[in-house]
């Protein structure tokens, strides 16, 4: 299973960044994705899912910090999640991972949940 995030950059507060994450076409079908990020000296935080399902199709779950601001969206011709993020600020500076659960159809918030990693893309956020 091989994730590659990009994407991130240096972007001025009240500005907008779309990260994207590259996934196999197995891995992008058979599990729920997500975004985590990590700011200096502090833990991994869940940023948002998309999971799946033949039955309701997607659906997004955020962090409540990110709630409103930023968006999950998938593109399944080119196997790719996209992390929207709008009116960012400061406090969003972090190292942005995209990962990859076990399932998918379901949501997972914790970082032992996700069995799969991509290497991360740096976002900066000037005030």
């Amino acid at each position: 299973v091989q994730l590659q995030a990009s994407g991130g950059g240096l972007v001025q507060a009240g500005g907008s960044l779309r990260l994207s994450c590259a996934a196999s076409a197995r891995t992008f079908s058979s599990r729920t994705l997500a975004w985590f990020r990590q700011a200096p000296g502090k833990e991994r935080d869940f940023v948002g899912a998309i999971k799946w399902s033949g039955w309701s199709g997607d659906s997004t779950d955020y962090a409540d910090t990110v709630k409103g601001r930023f968006t999950i969206s998938r593109d399944g011709a080119q196997n790719l999640v996209y992390l929207q993020m709008n009116s960012l600020t400061p406090e969003d500076t972090a190292t942005y991972y995209c990962a990859a659960g076990p399932y998918r159809g379901t949501f997972y918030y914790t970082e032992s949940e996700y069995l799969y990693w991509g290497q991360g893309t740096q976002v900066t956020v000037s005030s």
